[in-house]
């Protein structure tokens, strides 16, 4: 390719990236308004504020309706974001046409309001995608940025973490593509249903009361120049150990257990500290059929199990009847 030519193809490619970052912020904010406004005529509806209780079957009833005639994306739950969305940013001017709704859905769990208009103002600044948002929110971000003395080797962190937002996202976003009314790839929805069920795998251990500490979601780890990504960390203090837990959807293979094996490997010789415990893996299975949960210990360890052991750590009865229900929930509410 000529000099010529390649200077036409960064025009025309120019031209193109501007057209689908166009096409995104117009597509999703679109979208946003059009919550923030069904939101504002929820509350109106409700009474108020502090009506939330009022009008719960109105709500059901909506839900009904709306997905009858405009798909999932209007369950009962959705319907409540949607009106926390306007009591949380109940002036509509201040909608930033570069945040999506799944931003917004991250930023509205913040609960301290210096922060959460921290985090709004750093996506717009930085153009973060969603995932670099829940990281950064998931890590604390807002608290180590004003504690660190090197804020820009804090902020410039998450662009090795996590990919930037693309245009092209748009495409695969389930949200978008539930208010255009389009069809989405089973593997999405798939894709959907495993996040939502790390999460809750996340509130029931830490609720659990077992000595179980957050540590990281989608831990990265690089091991012989390849990164993998761990769902969920956590320490227990009571246990002095890490806890690893994975989470497949469909069929739970060899594969799987060799690789938290290789987890728990890892953490043994490169995180545990001298006086921690050998770390514990979790791999669990949510198939519709029948969900599977299997431990894996460092080898050589299998008297991690003693009684002090199972005092503190779910049974496998106890992981699988949360994934079961979860998934009934889910279903029921017809998020997937």
């Amino acid at each position: 390719m000529d000099l010529t030519e390649l200077n036409l193809y960064s025009e025309i490619k120019e031209v193109l990236q501007l057209a689908r970052t166009k096409a995104y912020k117009s597509v999703n904010f679109a979208m946003v308004e059009a919550y923030w406004s069904i939101g504002k005529i929820i509350v109106a509806t409700q009474g108020g504020e502090g009506r939330a209780e009022y009008g719960k079957n109105l709500l059901k009833e909506l839900s009904k309706q709306l997905t009858k005639e405009f798909g999932r994306g209007f369950t009962t739950t959705n319907l409540k974001y949607m009106r926390q969305f306007y009591l949380t940013f109940q002036n509509r001017h201040s909608l930033r046409d570069e945040l999506s709704w799944t931003h917004y859905r991250l930023i509205m769990r913040v609960e301290n309001d210096n922060a959460r208009q921290f985090y709004l103002d750093e996506c717009v600044a930085t153009n973060w995608s969603t995932r670099q948002l829940e990281r950064q929110i998931n890590s604390f971000f807002y608290e180590r940025i004003l504690s660190s003395k090197e804020k820009n080797l804090v902020r410039e962190e998450i662009f090795s973490l996590e990919k930037s937002k693309q245009p092209e996202d748009v495409i695969k976003d389930p949200y978008v593509l539930e208010f255009l009314g389009l069809k989405q790839s089973p593997s999405l929805y798939e894709k959907d249903l495993e996040a939502a069920l790390i999460e809750h795998l996340q509130t029931f251990l830490l609720e659990l009361g077992r000595g179980f500490s957050f540590v990281a979601r989608q831990k990265r780890i690089t091991f012989d120049g390849r990164h993998f990504y761990i769902d969920l960390v956590f320490y227990n203090y009571i246990l002095k150990c890490f806890v690893l837990v994975d989470l497949k959807i469909g069929d739970l293979t060899h594969q799987d257990l060799g690789q938290m094996q290789m987890y728990v490997n890892y953490y043994t010789r490169e995180v545990s500290n001298e006086e921690d415990n050998p770390p514990i893996g979790i791999v669990l299975c949510a198939d519709k059929s029948e969900s599977v949960v299997k431990y894996t210990l460092p080898k050589d360890n299998d008297q991690i199990f003693a009684s002090k052991y199972k005092l503190y750590l779910p049974t496998e009865e106890e992981l699988i009847r949360e994934l079961e229900l979860e998934r009934e929930h889910l279903e029921r509410e017809n998020k997937f």
